[in-house]
């Protein structure tokens, strides 16, 4: 694991023991819209890499489609406000929210074009992250925790590849001070 850019993240536990990726710092903002180029750039750094999920030993790739899927995806089309924000950002934490995914859970393809992208399926991992809310003075008074679901495309060859991060929600009523 060689991942370029310098990155701002920690790991901790929530009060029930279950990890939170903690990302430091907002890379990518915007008041209106998030520029999805730029994070298509970041993830470009991630190509080639590969990371175990500390749960099964599953080794997750990630390959030449994830940019363009993280960034392109319907559901990356539907995102605006807070969900678009964390997603975004979510990008600098690629190799702990796979290292800490849960619940890893397999699916069968739902559509034909899936036969080709994913021969063997698909796999599902819940994963939790946190992002910084600044106060008026610039300063950070806490972490918003977010829910979200790794898409793991199984592919023909066998290996596993990160696919998308989806269904992201904040959880409501859940803060932390990292």
């Amino acid at each position: 694991m060689s991942v370029q850019s310098e990155r701002n993240v920690q790991i901790i536990q929530d009060v029930d023991g279950n990890k939170i990726v903690v990302i430091n710092d907002i890379i990518f903002k915007g008041r209106r819209s998030i520029d999805w180029g730029d994070v298509e750039k970041y993830l470009k750094q991630y190509v080639g890499e590969f990371f175990a999920v500390a749960e099964d030993n599953e080794i997750i790739y990630i390959g030449t489609e994830l940019p363009g899927e993280y960034t392109g995806s319907v559901y990356t089309k539907t995102l605006k406000g807070a969900e678009a924000k964390a997603k975004a950002n979510a990008a600098q934490a690629i190799p702990e929210m796979i290292e800490f995914a849960s619940n890893g859970a397999f699916e069968n393809n739902r559509r034909a074009k899936h036969g080709r992208d994913a021969k063997n399926g698909w796999y599902r991992y819940d994963t939790r992250f946190a992002l910084p809310v600044y106060g008026e003075d610039g300063e950070i008074e806490r972490y918003n925790v977010f829910h979200g679901r790794l898409l793991i495309r199984h592919a023909s060859g066998g290996k596993k590849y990160l696919y998308d991060i989806m269904e992201i929600k904040k959880e409501t009523g859940k803060s932390c001070q990292a």
